[in-house]
């Protein structure tokens, strides 16, 4: 049988055909798969097929048969199982800081690595309450930047940007510099992921201090020939507990926190805090421990948000702090 220019191809088509069009739940008949070939221009002998299908065996790729009215062939394991890929699927439509357009686009290339009969199944759309979708695509290329600059241990600059009410007449939000455009020189330390925004922790090498940054409102970021501070070294940060201190990715001082829970707040102390953690006893309702935090607005609003179950018990400065931003918070609905 004379072969035709695509016949070099015919095993690639034919790993093709089987990924695309079947699962464990939907096969194809050996004259289907001849059909599927000559779509492509290539001509198939059942008994080639025989030997293409166990090379694909050989090669790797998991392809089955069963018998119905006839023997159907099918690929019974993947890379990703369907239930994993749905997992992946309602995560990136739920991402807060993923695009309406790149969830799109991922979700599609998700798509591409299940049959087309599962591909539907991926085709969800979830609803999380209060969510609501980034703006700003240039996040990837923000992240990429940064994660070259972590491999090459090398500094960067950039400008960064808060959101402001423009009051000029027609009111809308816009893009306000920070530092009048001047641009930040920081030493990466890691990227971490906090109330599902994405976070740069570097250490400023101006200021001499950590400092944190939402990479979707960093800009014109450029890698420096500069190598990165030594303050960045893990012998010197310790990324795991730095989380621990820090409430909602905002720096303030750090001070030696004395806590009363409830009893029943246990399991929200072990999640924010971990379980090595040094606990005494208070009474028959509480508890106390002793904890690193920066103080700051995020961490007193959470103290305040358990009401009456948690106290303050030192130091004086700290409780002077909360007492006084009760005032304040007071004082508005007076």
């Amino acid at each position: 049988m004379p072969k035709g220019q695509n016949q070099k191809l015919k095993l690639l088509y034919l790993m093709k055909i089987l990924s695309e069009q079947t699962d464990d739940q939907h096969g194809i008949t050996l004259s289907e798969l001849k059909k599927a070939l000559l779509f492509y221009g290539i001509q198939a002998e059942r008994k080639s097929l025989y030997d293409d299908i166990e090379s694909l065996r050989l090669y790797g790729i998991d392809v089955e048969f069963r018998k119905s009215k006839s023997f159907e062939y099918y690929i019974a394991n993947r890379a990703f199982e369907l239930p994993e890929l749905k997992l992946l699927v309602d995560a990136v439509q739920s991402s807060k800081f993923i695009t309406h357009k790149k969830s799109n686009e991922l979700i599609k290339k998700l798509e591409n690595l299940a049959s087309v009969h599962q591909a539907q199944l991926l085709q969800r759309q979830v609803f999380v309450s209060n969510r609501i979708k980034t703006m700003n695509e240039s996040i990837y290329y923000n992240v990429d930047k940064i994660h070259t600059a972590l491999n090459e241990n090398k500094k960067i600059n950039f400008q960064y940007f808060e959101w402001a009410v423009d009051f000029g007449g027609t009111e809308k939000v816009i893009k306000k510099l920070r530092h009048n455009g001047e641009k930040y020189r920081i030493s990466p330390i890691s990227l971490a992921w906090d109330d599902e925004n994405y976070y740069l922790i570097g250490f400023d090498s101006n200021a001499k201090i950590v400092k944190h940054f939402r990479v979707d409102k960093m800009k014109n970021i450029t890698l420096q020939n500069e190598s990165r501070d030594a303050e960045c070294s893990s012998e010197r940060f310790d990324l795991a507990i730095y989380s621990k201190k820090t409430f909602g990715m905002f720096g303030g001082q750090e001070e030696n926190v004395k806590l009363s829970f409830k009893n029943d707040l246990i399991g929200v102390v072990v999640d924010r805090f971990g379980k090595d953690i040094f606990i005494t006893k208070n009474d028959d309702d509480s508890f106390i421990i002793s904890v690193k935090v920066m103080i700051s607005q995020q961490f007193l609003a959470w103290v305040f948000s358990f009401g009456d179950n948690v106290k303050i018990i030192e130091p004086q400065k700290v409780i002077d702090q909360y007492k006084t931003k009760i005032a304040e918070i007071l004082k508005e609905y007076k």
